[in-house]
């Protein structure tokens, strides 16, 4: 199976394309400046490095990308900078997903696609019924106004949820929800919830990086744990 990465440079995404080399599965990443990718990982026959930039990719792009491929998994992030969060492009993740989701239903791959977004907790799936407190409510309504790539990574999820649903013929999909990020060396044991068990604004948990990208290819790679998450959005913390 080959996977389509985007955000293989940043600091989950290049855990990512390490994880699904190790188990020699073949990744197509999509990458501004190829410089930023680690010559240890440019060494692996596995890789093949495509310098693009998504904001300026045609039809024709996003075709070629996803032709010979049967996953996506997207690591797509605002750079934590004046201009990353209040700049442009403000759909980053969002129009990304949507461009993704549309060269798929072209090629229409005979299995259904598997495409991967990394998200928040806090973002509620609004599928479920989960309890948010008002205090909490109004932190989150103040920083979708104020934050721009918290509203684009609700609008993300939401089209996975809302537009591409639970039935499409081509594509399948898993939102990854981690809380507050941290970075660690290994993997470490990690839980998983259909929905959050904690406050993200008031009592938030951690999720190492190396667990995300733990999780996301054992998406990929497990059929089982594939068929338990596919059109959910799953909680994932580091076990206390």
């Amino acid at each position: 199976m080959k996977t389509l990465l985007l955000g293989s440079t940043g600091a989950t995404g290049s855990l990512v394309v390490r994880q699904l080399l190790v188990r020699g599965e073949p990744v197509k990443a999509v990458v501004r400046s190829p410089d930023r990718v680690s010559q240890e990982l440019r060494d692996q026959p596995g890789l093949e490095i495509i310098q693009s930039d998504l904001s300026t990719a045609t039809e024709s792009d996003w075709n070629s990308w996803v032709s010979d491929c049967d996953a996506a998994i997207s690591c797509l992030g605002h750079n934590m900078s004046f201009k990353g969060i209040w700049g442009k492009p403000r759909r980053l993740v969002t129009d990304a997903v949507i461009q993704l989701s549309q060269a798929v239903e072209r090629i229409q791959n005979v299995s259904p696609f598997k495409l991967i977004l990394m998200n928040t907790v806090g973002n509620r799936n609004r599928d479920l019924d989960e309890k948010v407190s008002l205090a909490e409510k109004c932190v989150v309504g103040l920083i979708r106004t104020l934050v721009p790539p918290h509203a684009d990574n609700e609008d993300a999820a939401d089209f996975l949820r809302v537009k591409v649903g639970q039935s499409h013929s081509s594509i399948q999909w898993v939102a990854v929800r981690p809380d507050s990020l941290t970075t660690a060396e290994d993997v470490s044991e990690y839980t998983l919830h259909p929905s959050p068990t904690r406050s993200a604004i008031f009592n938030s948990g951690k999720t190492s990086r190396i667990n995300v990208a733990h999780f996301m290819v054992e998406l990929i790679t497990d059929e089982d744990l594939w068929n338990q998450w596919v059109g959910k959005m799953p909680v994932i913390y580091n076990k206390q």
